[in-house]
């Protein structure tokens, strides 16, 4: 495999002022992409084990993932500053696993708070919680999240057709993102199309 060589400070310097503003309520936005990061291995280095570049390289991909959230972020662009392979080779195997779970603890739990979540989504936020199994909470949030988003968002739209009140138009754009049947063509009408048509 040929190895690509990047100058890390040049790599970061690009890359800070996107993940200054990363933060963990943004994993829960959206279904984030899963990350994935090289195999390492913390025996002595060998032709086959990353070097110091492929182990920066690495780190540089995980802070350019909008969705790292906080703790990520801190750890990765400390590693990078202190630019000691070993570390970053631990951290990559195991630290980088741990300081994820917690930034998806905290992007769950900020969907407590969030006045859109709907009851399935309150409740299968509060069973990750409650169960505290790292592994479900990146699953739930990569997958389950859009899927209980969804079914929330039916209910809401269904509760809005049931108003008597409503306009012709409205009536049409509700009916429409229900036949679409997508979760985002029932989000974009919750929070934008409904808006469009008052």
């Amino acid at each position: 495999m040929r190895s690509h060589r990047v100058v890390p400070g040049i790599a970061v310097g690009i890359l800070a002022p996107a993940l200054l503003l990363a933060t963990p309520y943004a994993a829960a936005a959206a279904a984030p992409p899963a990350v994935t990061v090289p195999s390492v291995s913390s025996a002595s280095s060998t032709a086959e084990d990353p070097d110091t570049d492929d182990l920066r390289v690495a780190i540089a991909r995980i802070l350019a993932d909008p969705d790292s959230g906080r703790r990520v972020t801190r750890e990765a662009n400390a590693l990078l500053d202190a630019d000691d392979p070993a570390a970053m080779r631990a951290w990559l195997e195991t630290g980088y696993r741990i300081a994820q779970g917690e930034d998806d603890r905290v992007a769950i739990s900020g969907l407590l708070a969030d006045p859109d979540s709907g009851r399935r989504v309150i409740a299968e936020v509060n069973a990750l919680l409650d169960a505290d199994d790292t592994d479900a909470m990146r699953a739930w949030l990569e997958t389950g999240y859009r899927i209980a988003q969804a079914e929330d968002d039916r209910v809401a739209i269904a509760r809005l057709l049931a108003d008597p009140t409503i306009s012709p138009a409205l009536r049409a754009a509700a009916n429409a993102a229900l036949d679409d049947n997508t979760p985002e063509a029932l989000r974009h009408f919750l929070e934008v199309g409904r808006y469009e048509l008052v």
